[in-house]
């Protein structure tokens, strides 16, 4: 269950290290501590992925930098696994070297102009030159017009450098914004299923609340896979996760457009229904459960037979919640409830 969860299959969009098993959190600050890691919270992310969510891959690139690793090398690798907790890093550093950018194109812009107004200025005084003394020898003219030759030869050469640069610059300020995009999806986006995550889940019921409707025809579902941290147990971590992305897909057909699902913790997912009543969304919570009992099961193995799922749901509605907070609240008392009893796995808050 939720609070139960095996901490070596979950996936989090944010460090959250008391939700980690104590003997976890020791193993991952002991080995910082090894390596001299400084214990900030990104940092506590990289390693549980790489101790306890054995990314074999991770874990080899962290060794690969030695004892004593930098800061810049872990982040670097941490922007590498699109890791949430590093995702902000993309966003700082890009808004950063835009800021430079800007800056430089400003510095070349207002140079390019400086450039034109000193040949304007060039210009106007051989025409003054020129009006004021008709009567000047060919070569003294000569000599005026090869000056002002030189400075509009300066000029055009300036402008094309600016040109050039300036389309390089655009070029780069556009890969920076496609990786701001990038680091934004997957700061939303549970790295295991591909689902949305607790973060945008956040932000999609803010704006239902934000709307000028107010959020009173919408329901939320919230399903947890019972007994998970025994079945993770039995089968082992990969077991687990292929389960969790076989659920994923099945609940990502159980929608239409204007709803919405997410993985919002190591087993539990979250929905969102469109302009639903409580019966209407209890009998979706039924469908949903009688899907995933009638064609989900944990793996088997040559030793170990099958073992069938069996999920809890809690139901509460948007119309009896006046902010989102209180929403997800109401829905978790809903999914204890029926945790706690078995007979009716599907459980009404309020009802």
């Amino acid at each position: 269950m939720r609070n139960a969860a095996s901490s070596s299959q979950v996936q989090r969009e944010a460090p959250r290290p008391a939700a980690v098993p104590a003997t976890d959190i020791q193993r991952i600050s002991q080995h910082m501590a090894r390596l001299g890691i400084a214990g900030i919270p990104r940092n506590y992310e990289l390693l549980h992925y790489a101790i306890i969510g054995q990314n074999a891959a991770l874990a080899q690139d962290i060794a690969a930098l030695g004892p004593s690793p930098k800061q810049p090398a872990l982040d670097e690798i941490g922007l590498k696994y699109r890791l949430v907790s590093h995702c902000g890093l993309v966003g700082e550093s890009s808004q950063a070297e835009m800021g430079r950018m800007l800056q430089d194109m400003a510095a070349h812009l207002s140079e390019s102009l400086r450039q034109k107004q000193s040949f304007v200025r060039s210009a106007e005084a051989v025409l003054h030159s020129i009006a004021g003394n008709p009567e000047q020898s060919l070569a003294s003219f000569m000599s005026e017009m090869d000056y002002l030759s030189t400075s509009l030869t300066e000029v055009l050469a300036g402008e094309t450098s600016l040109s050039a640069k300036l389309r390089g610059d655009i070029e780069k300020l556009e890969a920076l914004e496609r990786g701001v995009v990038a680091a934004q999806s997957a700061s939303s986006t549970d790295r295991l299923t591909g689902l949305p995550n607790r973060v945008a889940l956040n932000k999609t019921m803010l704006d239902l609340y934000e709307r000028e409707d107010g959020a009173s025809g919408s329901a939320l579902i919230m399903v947890d896979i019972d007994d998970f941290k025994a079945l993770n147990g039995r089968y082992g971590t990969q077991a687990g996760s292929r389960l969790l992305k076989k659920l994923a897909d099945l609940f990502r057909k159980s929608i239409k457009k204007n709803d919405f699902v997410s993985r919002t913790d190591g087993d539990e997912f979250t929905f969102l229904f469109a302009n639903v009543g409580m019966q209407e969304a209890l009998a979706i919570a039924e469908r949903l459960r009688t899907s995933v009992e009638e064609n989900v099961v944990f793996a088997a193995t040559d030793t170990v037979g099958a073992t069938r799922l069996t999920i809890s749901l809690g139901v509460a509605l948007s119309a009896d919640a006046t902010t989102a907070s209180q929403l997800v609240a109401n829905g978790r008392i809903a999914l204890h409830a029926a945790q706690s009893n078995r007979r009716q796995p599907v459980q009404a808050f309020g009802r």
